[in-house]
């Protein structure tokens, strides 16, 4: 499959807005849900807020990889113009932190990138996935994909 250079698919993913993560239920069914992420040292942080309206912060997201740390990362570009279509995706393992340096810097640096967050930082567990592997795709105007 064509990909894009690993430091555009980095760079990509690190500006991308939103994600969507897969996590493993209990009975091995994926769930896939929207976050908000940050790049930092090479680890995708995603904290648990209470910005967007959630029942709890008791996540069943983070109970997924607390028992089963597998998880995928997609970000993508679409847009009607398809010589521009770019996906990068994340497959990597999960951990939850509750505190802890690198919690503190993924907070700030989420916080640099999300203006509500700069408001009100977070203040739940931090989701860190650990990649063990990049793919990406991209289109190009002659219908080649990118490298």
């Amino acid at each position: 499959m064509p990909a894009l250079d690993p430091a555009t698919a980095r760079a990509r993913l690190a500006a991308a807005p939103v994600g969507r993560l897969a996590t493993l239920r209990a009975d091995g069914t994926p769930r896939l849900v929207p976050i908000t992420f940050v790049l930092l040292d090479g680890l995708v942080c995603s904290a648990v807020d209470e910005i967007k309206p959630k029942s709890s912060t008791r996540l069943a997201r983070l109970a997924d990889v607390r028992r089963d740390p597998r998880v995928g990362l997609v970000v993508d570009h679409y847009a009607e113009d398809w010589s521009t279509l770019w996906w990068v995706r994340v497959d990597g393992t999960a951990a939850v932190h509750d505190d802890g340096e690198l919690r503190d810097r993924a907070l700030a640096a989420l916080a640099a990138k999300y203006p509500p967050y700069a408001a009100a930082v977070p203040d739940g567990p931090l989701l860190v996935i650990t990649p063990s592997r990049w793919s990406s795709w991209a289109a190009t105007v002659t219908g080649r994909a990118a490298r």
